[in-house]
This record gives C-alpha cells, sequence and structure tokens, in this order.
C-alpha cells in the first residue's frame, strides 16, 4: 500500500459499520455477544481489559485521541477511520466523540462474581435506568467491591448509557446478569455471604451496622421506582435503613447505593487493618 495514498474512510453503508450499527440494539447484543464502546476512556479501558475487535475512529478524534489509536493497534486491533456521518451512526449521543469500539461483552456467571476471598458485592433488582446502572457500577469499583449482579428484569448494563455511566469502570470488575433472583440469592447464601437489603423500615440503623458490614456482604437494592418487593427484603438475613437526618423525603438509587456500599468498605478495610496490625 502506497504510504502516500490516503485512506478511504468507511461510509454508514459500509458493511462492518452497519453490523457495528446494529449493537445499539439488545437482541443484536444478545446474539454476538458483542457491544458498543464510545469515547475516550472508555475505548482505552475495553483495550486494556476486554476483547476488542474494532476502533472506528474520524480523522479529526484519530489526532486528539491519537494514544488511544496507538494503543489499539499495539494490541493487533483493526482501525478504520469512518466518515463523520458514520461515527453519528454509531454514536447515541448528541456530540458523538469520533471514537468507538467493538468489543466483547463482559457479564460472566454469577458464580464468577464470588470467587473465595471475595467479600462485598452489589445486586442490583430490576433496576430500570441506564444511567443509575452505569453509576452503580462505577460506585461498585470505587469503593473495591469484588463485583455487580444485576439481578431480576434488570437493563443491560452494556447498553451505551450504561456504559458512558460507568465511566470505563465496567472492565474493573466482574458485572453479572442474571434474571433468576432465586438463584442469585442461593448463590450469596451457599457462597456464604450475609445479604443485607435496603429499607426504608428496616429493623437495623447503618450506623449500627458496623458487625454486620465486617461480614462478606451482598447488598440488595431495589428499582428506583418501587424499591425491593417486600418478600424479597423479608427473603434478606437483614433489612437496614439508612438515617436521615434533614428534611429530605428520600435517598435515590445511586445516592443509597453508594452511602451503602462505602459504609461496608469503610468496615471491612478498617478490620483489615487491625487483622494485619496496621
Amino acid at each position: 500500500m502506497d504510504p502516500e495514498r490516503p485512506v478511504e474512510a468507511l461510509t454508514e453503508r459500509t458493511p462492518r459499520v452497519v453490523s457495528a450499527v446494529k449493537l445499539h440494539r439488545g437482541a443484536e447484543r444478545r446474539k454476538t455477544g458483542r457491544f458498543l464502546v464510545e469515547g475516550e476512556n472508555a475505548v482505552a479501558e475495553a483495550l486494556h481489559d476486554a476483547r476488542v475487535h474494532d476502533v472506528f475512529v474520524t480523522a479529526d478524534a484519530a489526532q486528539r485521541y491519537a494514544a488511544v489509536v496507538a494503543a489499539a493497534r499495539k494490541r493487533g486491533v483493526r482501525v478504520s477511520t469512518v466518515t463523520d456521518k458514520a461515527a453519528r451512526a454509531l454514536s447515541d449521543t448528541v456530540t458523538p466523540p469520533g471514537v468507538v469500539a467493538v468489543a466483547d461483552v463482559v457479564d460472566v456467571p454469577v458464580e464468577d462474581a464470588l470467587t473465595r476471598g471475595a467479600r462485598l458485592v452489589a445486586v442490583p433488582v430490576g433496576v430500570g435506568e441506564p444511567g443509575n446502572a452505569g453509576t452503580l457500577v462505577r460506585v461498585s469499583d470505587a469503593v473495591g467491591a469484588d463485583g455487580i449482579v444485576f439481578a431480576g428484569d434488570s437493563v443491560d448494563p452494556h447498553n451505551g448509557k450504561a456504559v458512558r455511566s460507568s465511566a470505563g469502570s465496567l472492565f474493573h470488575l466482574p458485572v453479572v446478569r442474571e434474571r433468576d433472583v432465586d438463584a442469585v440469592l442461593d448463590a450469596l447464601h451457599g457462597s456464604g455471604f450475609t445479604v443485607l437489603a435496603t429499607t426504608v423500615d428496616g429493623e437495623i440503623e447503618l450506623d449500627d451496622a458496623d458487625e454486620l458490614l465486617a461480614q462478606p456482604t451482598a447488598w440488595l437494592f431495589g428499582s428506583e421506582a418501587h424499591g425491593l418487593p417486600p418478600d424479597l427484603a423479608a427473603r434478606a438475613d437483614h433489612r437496614v435503613r439508612i438515617p436521615i437526618r434533614g428534611r429530605a423525603e428520600s435517598l435515590n438509587l445511586a445516592t443509597a447505593a453508594s452511602i451503602c456500599l462505602y459504609s461496608s468498605a469503610r468496615v471491612q478495610a478498617r478490620a483489615a487493618r487491625a487483622e494485619n496490625g496496621s
């Protein structure tokens, strides 16, 4: 190939671009086992921690994100220049960043998130808002959780908005999708986790739960609209309420999960330091 000859950009009609665009649909992601990763940071994390098949980039973005392009080529990933119109088709944002990757989905069986030594797992149940799903992945990663299990009828964490909201954390910890909530609870109890449910009328206040939080813990979080179903909350080992001392009526899902997961991480880190004599 003549190095001086410019590479013709792929258009929105190019078969590889057409195939990638179909991954906006959940059915196509399930069929192919692949999903779209959009933006500089997310693509960089995918290249580091996932199997990536293609990187599509506009000519301008290739210059802006030269390090990402170089990393893809170093790993033997096919990098293709696309037109601005093709980049818009590959994106589900108002202002496309101009770089999109096609990667294998990252979800694993529930047993893989409950490996020996795991001590903290987030279990959102029936979460429907992709932004919240991605935020929960990001929070779980930030506090050092060992995995996150999307149980019941939850949104696909490979949804474009969920991937962006995770800010790359989707590639940092085991992510599980399991529609059978009973199977999730059985796996948690079988692996020795204490299962805690967040409820507004829990019998234990979070401030008084340090002894519980020091144990291997799985937190159940309900959906944005309805919280945890009463029968599911009843199956947890304990129900925990977050004290609200101001005038706020309640906390949203992401905020409540952040408080609970951080509380567990804080207690477990303190227990580990005490055990190690430091």
